[in-house]
């Protein structure tokens, strides 16, 4: 019988893979794009881990979402910190969040609020990529437009907390092949995953019309 774990995996990997192939990202991380739409997506990310996070402390306790609220895996003062390096001090006051995004973070939100194993599908599918795919994206930020290896810009995709990210994601996996639910539940979080790849996908698409080869 498959783990929990590779069954979100398997069932999600189509979503999974429009994400990271969308042709924003594409552009992004061919060099095609500007750091301006590397600072604008970077923005996007803020709204959406500003929903996840800012529920994390009330779920700390709740049988099912709470094994996975960590605090190394926290990112918000790191965007933070790279939104005032690629935005300035001020970036606060001007940040907007498109459609798209807001959508994403509402949905975030809900889930929060009202169905642990909907936010842990959430959590699973940012975190595990940031600590993937992310640094992918970071290598090439770097080499694109000059950021300090891991440093400010590129913060967002540092865990300092986590020596050992492969460990981590044993870890990790095998708190989602241990979740409290019945086999109906997980299908809703299954499906619950592959929306929330199809509204990060949603958030690429804005981007991508925001920035139509600006390169």
């Amino acid at each position: 019988m498959e783990s929990f774990s590779t069954v979100i995996r398997t069932a999600s990997h189509q979503q999974h893979v429009a994400a990271e192939t969308s042709s924003f990202m594409s552009d992004l991380l061919g060099g095609r794009l500007g750091v301006a739409a590397y600072a604008r997506y970077t923005e996007q990310l803020w709204f959406v881990y500003e929903a996840l996070e800012s529920a994390a402390g009330r779920l700390a306790a709740d049988p099912v979402a709470g094994p996975f609220v960590r605090s190394e895996l926290l990112r918000l003062p790191a965007l933070e910190r790279d939104l005032a390096h690629l935005r300035g001090p001020r970036w606060r006051s001007r940040a907007s969040a498109l459609p798209a995004t807001e959508a994403y973070a509402d949905r975030v939100r809900e889930c929060a609020e009202r169905w642990p194993g909907g936010y842990v599908a959430h959590h699973y599918t940012r975190y595990l990529g940031d600590l993937s795919g992310g640094q992918i994206i970071r290598d090439r930020a770097e080499k694109t437009w000059g950021f300090a290896r891991k440093g400010d810009g590129v913060r967002f995709y540092v865990f300092e907390d986590i020596a050992n990210p492969a460990a981590f994601k044993r870890s990790y996996r095998e708190h989602l092949d241990a979740v409290d639910a019945d086999e109906l539940e997980r299908q809703r979080i299954v499906a619950e995953c592959k929306r929330a790849f199809a509204l990060s996908t949603a958030v690429f698409e804005a981007l991508g019309e925001e920035f139509a080869r600006s390169a």
